[in-house]
């Protein structure tokens, strides 16, 4: 069965989407198939797949393919048509051999007020069973139907119940992160939150209304895979010192608030495992250190590749600016590899 693995941070402006991209075109690159799901109402990560630059492209796709999206997948459960889900529609990215595409859809949000209910556990749950364990039923069947190893998921920054959902259903959970003030006040409110979720989850698997769910809750927790950090600049090779002490704060507040919360929940890994992976020193649980793209960024979107796979062509520069991007594209290669082995690594 595919490992899936949620990419959420209640802070918005944190590259999420970015990197469940990058991480998901690295994994392909790899050898992996993975599918890519935008449960993110905003559907950022559909846009920048499917546009390639023009609006034009993503709003089609919902005109030719109106039921190929989350939403629409979800829809016989959460609207009450009775008829068991099915796989997903999905679309193969011709542009990366093994990376697959379950778009979102704006109106993904009309669900969370079920969602909610039933996330309530109180009587009205027997009318609502199956709905707690419908998105992870979905994903796997999903994922078996294109031969996926992972799945990726990209949430939206709230606290919601679909997040919530979505999140326990994972085998593990990156939490991207930029290196500001507003990322550690947000790394404190995860470390209250996360283990909340984690009570409901033991909650929920033991209510006798879910046990004859026709998709039941799985005991098995999420486990903290790892921190992303971007969005900063570099002064000859390493970030300025203004983010370097900011980044320096952000990793004490996850070794020292967030990773005790998390392992008290049995959301983390043990921390031998870690420095297994990791290694012994790896403050912040890092995964990777990603400076900003600059101008590369517009290119990426344009082309809808990541930095790292750009060619010579998209990036269209000459000389010595085309040089300095090569080693770019290389330097962001290597950072995305690294990440990928330690996650896939952890993960087992």
């Amino acid at each position: 069965m595919a490992k899936k693995i949620a990419f959420f941070n209640h802070k918005g402006g944190v590259s999420k989407t970015t990197n469940v991209f990058h991480f998901g075109w690295m994994l392909a690159e790899q050898g992996y198939k993975v599918l890519l799901v935008d449960a993110d109402p905003q559907c950022n990560l559909t846009g920048l797949i499917l546009s390639s630059g023009s609006f034009d492209r993503f709003e089609q796709h919902y005109l030719d393919r109106p039921d190929c999206n989350l939403k629409s997948a979800l829809s016989p459960v959460f609207d009450g048509a009775l008829s068991p889900l099915t796989a997903a529609p999905n679309l193969e990215i011709e542009s990366r051999d093994g990376l697959y595409l379950l778009p979102g859809h704006l109106a993904l949000s009309e669900y969370e007020i079920t969602l909610t209910l039933a996330h309530e556990l109180s009587g009205s749950v027997h009318a609502l069973k199956n709905v707690p364990g419908a998105a992870a039923h979905l994903l796997d069947i999903t994922a078996d139907a294109v031969g996926a190893d992972y799945v990726l998921i990209d949430l939206n920054p709230s606290l919601s119940s679909i997040n919530q959902n979505l999140f326990l259903s994972s085998d593990g959970f990156i939490i991207p992160n930029s290196p500001d003030y507003f990322s550690q006040m947000a790394i404190h409110s995860l470390a209250r939150v996360l283990p909340m979720w984690s009570s409901w989850l033991d909650r929920a698997v033991g209510h006798p209304a879910l046990q004859d769910a026709s998709y039941t809750l799985s005991a098995r927790k999420p486990k903290f895979l790892g921190t992303v950090v971007q969005n900063f600049r570099l002064r000859g090779g390493d970030p300025t010192k203004g983010f370097q002490d900011q980044i320096n704060r952000l990793f004490r507040v996850i070794d020292e608030t967030l990773m005790p919360a998390l392992s008290q929940s049995e959301l983390a890994f043990s921390l031998e495992r870690y420095s297994e992976v990791l290694g012994e020193r790896s403050s912040g649980f890092c995964l990777g250190l990603v400076p900003d793209f600059n101008s590369l960024v517009t290119t990426s979107h344009i082309g809808s590749t990541p930095v790292f796979a750009l060619s010579d062509e998209q990036i269209g520069s000459v000389g010595s600016v085309l040089s300095q991007n090569r080693e770019k594209r290389g330097d962001f290669h290597d950072i995305y590899e690294k990440a990928v082995r330690q996650v896939v690594e952890l993960l087992g």
